[in-house]
């Protein structure tokens, strides 16, 4: 069985499924609910509180299921599985990559955590001039597309006002992307940008970060280095020397 719960602030569409799950419940419940959303809003973030497990859904159901994916595949926002159904939560994390918006997987013990989660901003990228064509870039949180479409306006416009940038990368609050698109846009958006970069500098603790600095040497011919979070500001020094 599938109940619409809430249709609330944020277009927020949350959705309770128990068992058994059928494909009705698709076609006069869900889809319907879901239509009507986007048409209201463009865009859906979806609070799905699943106590059902595979078993409870019946074939048709889960035909039923892959069709809806398919045919909102841009009409989600935001997506958010609540269970405690190990199964599903695996399934949600294996597909979550390729999904076109970032998918939060909590327990039914952690509804009220998904609820602020859908509530809040996603990742950001913020931009600060420090002067003599240095670029402060800071990525906080978990960043999807949408940051990067947001942020290639003000980065174009200070490209075109220098010959030559040095970037200061702030990864200190970053927690990595929200899915392949996000990754892609920020792979696109170095490689646009890198013949104007003379010189950056990563700052952040995380593993990946320092053998990433030595990929984009090789493959962006760009001077770089890395430093820890406490050495922010010898990596502002080493940037203006």
């Amino acid at each position: 069985m599938i109940t619409v719960e809430h249709t609330g602030e944020h277009n927020i569409l949350e959705i309770r499924m128990t068992p058994p799950v059928t494909d009705r419940d698709y076609t006069e419940t869900l889809i319907p609910a879901i239509d009507a959303a986007i048409a209201q809003g463009d865009r859906v973030r979806l609070l799905a509180v699943v106590e059902a497990g595979f078993s409870d859904f019946t074939l048709g159901a889960m035909l039923q299921d892959a069709r809806t994916g398919l045919k909102h595949w841009r009409g989600f926002d935001r997506a958010a599985l609540v269970t405690d159904n190990a199964a599903l939560k695996a399934a949600a994390a294996a597909f979550a990559v390729f999904m076109p918006c970032p998918v939060g997987r909590f327990a039914l013990s952690e509804l009220e955590d998904a609820r602020r989660w859908l509530r809040e901003s996603p990742g950001t990228i913020h931009q600060e001039d420090l002067g003599d064509g240095i670029l402060h870039v800071s990525l906080r949180g978990k960043v999807d597309s949408a940051a990067y479409e947001n942020d290639l306006e003000d980065l174009n416009r200070f490209m075109a006002g220098h010959d030559k940038v040095r970037l200061l990368i702030d990864l200190r609050d970053f927690d990595g992307w929200q899915g392949l698109g996000a990754l892609r846009d920020h792979f696109e958006l170095v490689r646009g940008h890198a013949s104007r970069v003379e010189r950056a500098a990563v700052v952040g603790n995380a593993g990946w970060q320092e053998m990433a600095v030595g990929i984009g040497r090789r493959a962006f011919g760009i001077e770089a280095r890395h430093f820890g979070a406490e050495a922010f500001d010898a990596a502002k020094v080493w940037l203006a020397g």
